[in-house]
């Protein structure tokens, strides 16, 4: 048994040449591969208008692969909070919660979560401006607590579902600091302001009833495999990605490739390591060490595991690496 939980990030990738259903179908054998390998919890991300992730309806999803397995906790990595209501969010994970009680985390966000287009499809007359982000966390919390308001979340009051602050930036660190919250930082694309954040985070906490003390989970991209050279090629699937994403194109995984080849230019390069800087790629006695200087560096209090890979089985392997890693920590 691992001192330190570790848990799963999935935004229920669509690889080319393939369909959100067997997405599906994937993450469900994931999410029951990883109750087995003792994962503490699995979260899913909300993004919209892109055709390499499928996880757009969050709470669906989460529903789906609760009912799937039986001890995981299940949740959200996080529902972007500007796109929706407080009380549709409250309403959505109170209904899970009573469906699936004491296995149901609800993390937010303040961003999009896709494209200034999409957001105003998403959005419609609603303002959902990111300033608006305090206040409707606040009402959310409210909808969850013991007294009732003049308007209720049905189910959802009483329940005090878990929620947390997601980010890649200090705001989110800040903003869980002061409201007692538990914190998550997303370093699998955004690791500049890790070490910061979370020094911030810890200084400024100021305990809740629910959370005495700061609580930090950091989220990486770990890409693991029985050798070096198969680990790289298979890394290759999300250094495209990301290299893709800079362009504007949100297509589906990219398979994995020999090499990267020379339609890169050096500035899109530098941008795409900056991005994947904090990722663990390797075998095992390359990904165990950074597991053990991570943890060693920001003192997380759980540590959370992307892995976009395109082959199902070394996915699965991938996760079963990382997790068997943490057991030995």
């Amino acid at each position: 048994m691992s001192a330190i939980p570790y848990s799963v990030l999935d935004l229920v990738p669509v690889p080319e040449g393939s369909v959100p259903a067997e997405s599906f179908r994937h993450s469900l054998d994931l999410a029951r591969h990883a109750e087995q390998w003792g994962y503490h919890r699995y979260w899913l991300a909300e993004h919209h208008n892109m055709p390499g992730i499928a996880s757009a309806a969050t709470s669906v999803l989460i529903g789906h692969l609760a009912g799937g397995t039986s001890t995981l906790r299940l949740g959200a990595g996080g529902i972007m909070l500007p796109n929706h209501s407080p009380l549709v969010i409250a309403e959505q994970f109170g209904t899970l919660a009573s469906l699936y009680p004491g296995r149901i985390d609800l993390g937010l966000g303040r961003a999009p979560g896709t494209d200034q287009r999409t957001m105003q499809a998403l959005r419609r007359q609603r303002s959902g401006e990111v300033d608006d982000f305090p206040a409707d966390v606040r009402e959310l919390i409210r909808y969850f607590g013991d007294q009732p308001g003049a308007v209720q979340a049905v189910p959802g009051q009483g329940l005090e579902v878990p929620v947390w602050l997601l980010g890649s930036s200090l705001y989110s660190a800040q903003l869980a600091a002061a409201m007692g919250l538990p914190f998550g930082f997303a370093s699998h694309f955004a690791p500049g302001l890790l070490l910061q954040a979370l020094e911030l985070y810890r200084a400024q906490f100021q305990p809740s009833a629910r959370w005495p003390k700061p609580y930090a989970v950091v989220c990486i991209n770990v890409v693991a495999a029985d050798t070096e050279r198969e680990a790289r090629f298979l890394f290759t699937t999300l250094q495209q990605q990301f290299l893709r994403l800079y362009r504007g194109d949100a297509g589906k995984l990219p398979l994995p490739v020999q090499e990267l080849g020379e339609e890169w230019s050096p500035r899109e390069l530098m941008a795409m390591e900056q991005t994947l800087a904090r990722s663990l790629v390797g075998d095992r006695d390359r990904v165990r060490h950074g597991l053990q200087a991570l943890l060693a560096e920001t003192g997380a209090d759980e540590l959370m595991f992307n892995g976009p890979i395109v082959s199902h089985e070394a996915r699965l392997r991938s996760f079963e690496i990382a997790a068997e890693l943490m057991q030995s920590l």
